[in-house]
């Protein structure tokens, strides 16, 4: 992580770590999963894990790989060693087909969408496509095409049952409730894992939002953190031991962190943003960070009460506002206006966003809009082949986890509003509501060019408007953005 800058240009990326998390430190007992922040892919870290013989991450890879694939591309590569000429022609071949095949299930997803709202809708005619679609794609086989498509086939199914996008498709639901949490939650730590260390999504969002954080404060004795979406509480780990590693300045500061749980989902959400801030002040205490956690529930609408957030004189307040993958999409845009315009009334002295590029590329309606939604997710399957080129099994697991869900509440959202409503990046919202863009540092936009450079060469940055607006992109689609803000009256 970039250490806040004075006077000198510094990015330390000197101890990033690719493996998995463990239950030992040397401050907590075995079964204490806390403390271990350093193996999340923390920026402050251990760069020479990367050389080593082997990590606990490269196990878990292997592990994930298909039994037989590593053979089969191995003799494949050597039957072929002597007649490369009718490999090119084989594989054009095969190319071409993957072309016209991919193509075609474009068509019949758009006849599906069409039949289910357009003008002539039919909804034995969306029944009628959609069975073929199922007896052309599978979730866990084949190109990106097919797989994605699959995906969208049930949200679209879902859709045509009423049943909103049926999220539940994409996870395990065998055997009692408590197994099937577990089973869940392993799986949100696997993809998790794997989306962080074979993609830049988490860290260019994480990373941006903390260098320009860790800005603003460098002379604050007190910093309050809101966060709209804390889940496993990885971005803060980081931020911590930027924290305590600065050289210059006031010593630590003392670090409070409010994290939003979910008014609807009861005890679950509670329970899981506890054990995140348990962790959170474990792996505090083993740094000799000075940190407290607190809970703050939306109300049963998903809306957010300024007045429910403890303040304290002499803090400084920053709101964090994570809406990218892997963070869930499952509250209503409703939700995450209500916060945003609760938290202008706090007065904070930074707001810092991260939000999906979507469209629009279509010409409204459903149909468009789930056309610029398919553009969209065919460029994150595209990029993630990038960093999963032989891992089918670890690919599936993000796309089944993160990917199917946020497809299918993205369709289910469209189809409520039939595509009509008005939609605007919410940076442009923020704008719109009299929040005032800080500009993107010289440091921070560097830190996220050396970050992609850990990736595929697919990946872009650029920056946008106002100087206050970082991209990533894939090769010419826009994916994530990250913007800075500060409240009207600030004199940030």
């Amino acid at each position: 992580m970039a250490m806040a800058i004075d006077n000198a240009f510094e990015v330390d990326f000197s101890s990033y770590s690719t493996t998995t998390i463990t239950t030992t430190t040397t401050t907590t007992t075995d079964d204490d999963p806390a403390c271990t922040w350093n193996d999340w892919g923390s920026p402050v870290l251990d760069w020479d894990s990367l050389s080593s013989e082997r990590d606990e991450f490269q196990d878990l890879i292997e592990s994930m790989i298909d039994d037989g694939t590593g053979l089969e591309l191995a003799r494949v590569g050597h039957e072929t060693s002597n007649s490369v000429s009718t490999y090119t022609m084989v594989a054009k071949e095969e190319t071409n087909d993957e072309d016209f095949k991919g193509l075609r299930l474009v068509h019949l997803l758009m006849a599906a969408a069409e039949a289910l709202t357009g003008a002539n809708k039919s909804r034995e005619l969306t029944r009628v496509i959609l069975v073929r679609l199922k007896e052309l794609v599978s979730p866990n086989d084949g190109t990106n095409m097919e797989r994605l498509a699959a995906y969208f086939t049930e949200a679209l199914q879902g859709l045509l049952e009423g049943s909103g996008g049926g999220h539940g498709k994409h996870l395990i639901t065998n055997g009692p409730q408590h197994h099937r949490d577990e089973h869940q939650q392993m799986d949100m730590l696997a993809a998790f894992q794997l989306l962080q260390d074979m993609s830049p999504y988490v860290k260019f969002g994480h990373f941006t939002a903390n260098q320009a954080i860790l800005e603003a404060v460098t002379h604050d004795r007190r910093i309050h953190i809101v966060d709209y979406d804390i889940m496993e509480g990885i971005q803060w780990a980081s931020l911590m031991q930027a924290l305590v590693s600065r050289k210059d300045g006031p010593p630590t500061p003392h670090l409070r962190i409010t994290a939003l749980s979910r008014g609807c989902s009861g005890r679950r959400s509670i329970g899981t943003i506890q054990e995140t801030g348990r962790r959170l002040v474990a792996f505090a205490a083993s740094i000799g960070q000075p940190f407290s956690f607190n809970q703050c529930r939306l109300d049963s609408d998903e809306t957010f009460r300024p007045s429910a957030v403890k303040l304290v004189r002499g803090e400084v307040l920053v709101i964090n506002c994570m809406l990218h993958l892997p963070h869930f999409s499952y509250r209503a845009p409703d939700s995450v206006a209500s916060f945003l315009s609760g938290a202008k009334t706090l007065n904070p002295r930074l707001v810092t966003l991260v939000e999906e590029e979507v469209g629009p590329i279509g010409d409204g309606g459903f149909v468009g809009r789930f056309m610029d939604s398919l553009h969209h997710y065919s460029a994150v399957y595209d990029s993630l082949e990038a960093g999963f080129p032989m891992q089918s099994r670890a690919r599936a697991l993000v796309e089944r986890v993160f990917l199917g869900p946020r497809i299918a509440g993205s369709l289910a959202r469209i189809y409520r509003t039939r595509g009509e409503e008005e939609t605007c990046p919410w940076s442009e919202w923020l704008a719109a509501v009299g929040f005032k863009p800080v500009n993107i540092s010289f440091a921070n936009h560097c830190q996220a060019k050396l970050l992609l450079g850990l990736f595929n060469d697919g990946y872009r940055v650029e920056e946008l408007a106002n100087n206050n607006r970082l991209v990533l992109s894939w090769k010419s689609r826009r994916l994530l953005s990250a913007s800075i803000w500060t409240s009207p009256d600030s004199d940030l």
